[in-house]
């Protein structure tokens, strides 16, 4: 298992290396500093996706549902289209600043009023909440194209603009300030990454076990949500990213012990993430973007795993 870590630690680093390194024609002190913020908003994100999909995975009991499910992607994609329909793009709402907090407690806030109206009662089945994430999704996603329909074409462009995740643009401030919140929400999560074990066994087993269940869902419901809220405000939406990387993490790694496979999956998001970012750059030369190639590969790969577990 070491050994694996390992490796993946090793390819993860090395594509880093490349990544600050090439094609950068001497020019150090131009290339490092844009480099360096775009790669640690890549590995920042990455860690993110991997941790939420890989513990919402778990507390589900299912290997192909993400975090998204409860609808804070199409949330992400309505506010911005609600600014822009309401206000215009030349609001000082659409300051980076400024749209980072109000979409991320606009998602953080929503996720909240969600479980406190689902979970007011004991014993409420998780999988009534995600049915009501995946309604309310819907009802964003229509309501946002209904807005994007109406809106001026030269408006639509910077609604279009953020659709797509980006890692070129990112705010070194906004780098710093989610940098302090994921810490601080590993430090608060670190206690309950015991139960993690037990949960892939299931509700039942897990509470014969002795794990307070209800207790601990909700707090892992709650950090998800605030995960997925920064990653999702700072370089946009990357929808089968988690699902692409968890599942990647369970079929390489053949482990139950989630120390593992959570630092597993976090480093094959970060090679994802990297090794798609120099194809777009070498390869593609921007023609496309780089979440555009991660959902195309996890929609077939989500595919797949349909007709795996069809079959079986």
């Amino acid at each position: 298992m070491k050994a694996k870590i390992g490796a993946l630690s090793v390819v993860a680093i090395a594509l880093i290396a490349i990544f600050m390194t090439i094609n950068a024609g001497g020019n150090w002190d131009y290339v490092l500093p844009r480099r360096t913020k775009e790669i640690l908003a890549i590995i920042l994100t990455g860690c993110i996706i991997a941790f939420s999909t890989m513990v919402f995975q778990t507390i589900t009991n299912n290997r192909i549902l993400t975090p998204s499910i409860i609808g804070l992607d199409s949330l992400y994609m309505f506010i911005q289209t609600f600014v822009i329909f309401v206000f215009g793009s030349a609001t000082s709402l659409m300051n980076a600043n400024v749209n980072f907090l109000i979409s991320t407690g606009g998602m953080v806030l929503f996720a909240g009023l969600l479980y406190k109206f689902l979970f007011k009662r004991e014993g409420q089945n998780i999988y009534f909440l995600l049915l009501i994430g995946l309604i309310l999704g819907t009802l964003f996603s229509s309501l946002s194209t209904f807005m994007q329909v109406l809106i001026d074409p030269n408006e639509f462009l910077v609604v279009q603009d953020k659709m797509f995740a980006s890692f070129n643009n990112v705010k070194t401030d906004l780098l710093i300030i989610s940098f302090v919140l994921v810490i601080a929400i590993t430090i608060y999560f670190w206690r309950y990454i015991k139960y993690l074990d037990v949960l892939s066994l299931g509700r039942d087993q897990a509470i014969n076990l002795g794990i307070p269940y209800d207790f601990v869902i909700k707090r892992f419901l709650i950090v998800i949500a605030i995960l997925v809220s920064i990653a999702t405000a700072l370089v946009g939406p990357i929808t089968f990213l988690g699902l692409l990387v968890a599942n990647v993490a369970h079929q390489f790694l053949k482990t139950y012990q989630h120390k593992h496979l959570l630092a597993g999956s976090a480093l094959i998001s970060v090679v994802a993430l990297v090794g798609g970012s120099l194809i777009v750059k070498h390869v593609f030369t921007f023609s496309t973007t780089l979440s555009v190639i991660v959902n195309f590969i996890g929609g077939v790969y989500f595919i797949y795993l349909l007709l795996k577990e069809n079959k079986a």
